[in-house]
């Protein structure tokens, strides 16, 4: 496992514990914005480990990951878009304004489990290929 790898993962499992943590005290943009950052920073170790390198960007990243993969059927197809789908979340919690420009509790919730299954299973292709423990 490269480094770069080892310390995305580490960044990813960090962000989800923050993003429970932040859920619990009732923030929901705050909580659905580490949810996405945990699956960020899983894509990220994935990308190192698949090509070498990251991208810089966040649209980097979801392209990239998406592109590889689709064709990677370790990856269940079901949390393929996690990314691009929780970036929305993301979006919400910092860019937009009104009454109605906030992330449900709930809605965050559902993110931080999917965040765990992305990043449980971005853990296991990675194991299964020789690079990292999954224990974490």
């Amino acid at each position: 496992m490269t480094p770069e790898t080892a310390r995305y993962l580490e960044k990813a499992r960090t962000c989800l514990e923050h993003a429970r943590a932040i859920l619990a005290i009732g923030l929901g943009d705050e909580a659905g914005r580490g949810a996405y950052l945990a699956g960020f920073h899983a894509a990220q170790a994935y990308l190192f480990e698949t090509t070498g390198k990251g991208a810089k960007t966040h649209s980097g990243v979801q392209s990239l990951f998406v592109n590889l993969a689709r064709s990677d059927d370790r990856i269940p197809a079901d949390l393929r878009p996690f990314l691009s789908q929780s970036y929305h979340l993301k979006a919400v919690a910092d860019y937009e304004t009104g009454p109605d420009a906030c992330v449900p509790l709930d809605r965050a919730a559902a993110a931080i489990e999917r965040a765990e299954r992305f990043i449980s299973s971005i853990a296991e292709v990675l194991a299964a290929s020789g690079s990292i423990d999954t224990a974490g």
